[in-house]
């Protein structure tokens, strides 16, 4: 059974960065595509940004620029690398494989 916890969340000031972790268990990391999303109080949960097998990524618009995921196999882990914070970056960021999600880190950016 694939298990996901995230990590790195935190409250930071607008313009400051973050890295966020996903460490996944179970053998299909390596041959999953990862993302992230996100879930603002009051709102629907968004993507934020996907990486596949092969390391094809896509984002959504307004992160583009701003945020980076990346993978590594090895460690069975994804990271969104977030720098130029916004406070309406302010959500619950979940981690995603196939149906699967992890619990999620709260993310706080102050104006």
């Amino acid at each position: 059974q694939v298990r996901l916890v995230e990590s790195g969340g935190d409250l930071v000031q607008a313009g400051g960065s973050l890295r966020l972790s996903c460490a996944a268990s179970g053998s299909t990391f390596r041959t999953a595509p990862m993302g992230w999303y996100r879930q603002a109080p009051g709102k629907h949960r968004d993507m934020v940004a996907i990486i596949t097998i092969d390391g094809n990524r896509n984002y959504a618009d307004s992160v583009k620029g701003r945020f980076t995921i990346s993978r590594d196999n090895a460690k069975n882990t994804i990271y969104l690398q977030m720098n130029s914070l916004k406070p309406e970056d302010t959500a619950l960021y979940y981690c995603r494989m196939y149906e699967t999600w992890g619990q999620g880190t709260q993310v706080t950016v102050s104006s």
